[in-house]
């Protein structure tokens, strides 16, 4: 019996942290080259995959640059998440101050809104949404956090917290000031965020007109006329910023979000985001071999009550790759070493590694898919014991 322990503990820990390889088809065929990205006129570009959040073309893409009203991405994200977490309720009624209903007067971008006037939360996020609407901005943000500094103050504070690092805030519409900038990199994270995390209000982004107050406004964003898999989000201009468009499309399932900053002209806006999101969905596509939650192993654990537990993913493994490369994905499993209970549920206790022909392509942690606690004391001082042998 002992000599079996031995031996049993001999292979767990020749085991502990060795590679598991062969997961996915490793036949690695030619390399496929994918031509360079259409070359544009503008200030920056990125192209982002939904699924993956993989980067797959980029120019100037950490630039800080004025990004006029695609700062109202980031109001309507707090306003979404504000009624999402029933902070904020859809037919509360909000007060429009003489400052909210100044910076919609004598402006193309408005609401229209009366001074004095009640106007319901769910027609705020609208008017911001499909018309742009400044006076609706200010009107919320004053709603919200008392004055739109201060919410300005939390528009930041929300971009630390989504990891934007190229981003600050001075005001909830994008009127040009030299402390308010984004980058194209941080507008595709939350425009991919608001997808993920606010899918119940992100139809309103493909709408392509807003009705209120006896006005009925069109939505700048010229490709939800002409190309019917874009379904958002949002336009942005001034003189200083020019024109830029941050655009998402779904097509035979793969969804690529586009941001496109500094054109020339609302021509120029429509047409660069196009050429960008047909490159994309010309030359790659993206595969998902791993669900998350799918036992892929089982890490030896010491110490345990069991002497395994199975290990996944956390979320899916999803790879955007060149199309036709699928053959050249390989897939390796890496085990931390010596795991010692107590293990708790989701513990990262190794990764997933991907090369894409021979060449490393992405990581991905692995975690415990259940708990495994401490062994009791005379099997934890017989694994002490061999543990010390074995080192020997």
């Amino acid at each position: 019996m002992a000599f079996m322990d031995l031996k049993s503990c001999f292979m767990r820990q020749l085991w502990q942290g060795v590679v598991v390889v062969g997961m996915l088809i490793s036949v690695a065929h030619a390399e496929i080259i994918v031509p360079a990205p259409p070359a544009l006129d503008d200030k920056a570009y990125l192209v982002m995959d939904f699924e993956s959040g993989q980067v797959l073309a980029a120019k100037n893409a950490d630039l800080r640059l004025g990004p006029a009203s695609l700062t109202k991405l980031m109001t309507s994200y707090i306003v979404e998440r504000a009624l999402l977490e029933g902070r904020l309720h859809e037919d509360d009624t909000v007060s429009v101050s003489d400052k909210a209903w100044r910076h919609g007067s004598n402006q193309e971008s408005t609401m229209f809104l009366p001074v004095n006037g009640q106007v319901r939360v769910i027609d705020l996020l609208r008017g911001i949404i499909v018309v742009s609407a400044n006076d609706a901005c200010t009107a919320v943000a004053e709603h919200i956090a008392g004055t739109e500094s201060a919410f300005a103050e939390m528009m930041n504070s929300t971009a630390q917290q989504l990891g934007l690092s190229n981003t600050h805030y001075m005001n909830a519409s994008g009127l040009p000031d030299p402390q308010h900038y984004s980058s194209a990199r941080d507008l595709a994270t939350l425009a991919r965020t608001i997808i993920r995390d606010n899918a119940h209000y992100y139809p309103i982004y493909s709408e392509r007109e807003f009705a209120w107050g006896g006005h009925t406004q069109g939505n700048r964003n010229a490709l939800l006329y002409t190309d019917p898999t874009v379904d958002g989000l949002k336009t942005g201009h001034t003189e200083e910023s020019g024109y830029s468009l941050v655009a998402s499309a779904k097509r035979h399932g793969m969804r690529l979000i586009v941001v496109v900053l500094g054109t020339d002209s609302m021509q120029a806006r429509a047409d660069q985001p196009r050429a960008l999101l047909n490159w994309g969905y010309s030359f790659f596509e993206t595969v998902v071999p791993y669900h998350s939650g799918t036992p892929l192993t089982k890490a030896p654990v010491w110490f345990a009550q069991q002497d395994t537990v199975s290990a996944g993913l956390g979320s899916d493994l999803a790879l955007t790759i060149p199309k036709g490369s699928q053959s050249g994905l390989r897939a390796s499993i890496v085990l931390n070493p010596n795991l010692q209970a107590p293990i708790a549920k989701g513990q990262v206790v190794g990764k997933v590694v991907t090369t894409l022909n021979g060449k490393p392509y992405a990581e991905q942690p692995l975690i415990a898919l259940e708990s495994d606690e401490q062994a009791g004391f005379f099997k934890r001082l017989w694994q002490h014991i061999l543990r010390f042998l074995h080192l020997r």
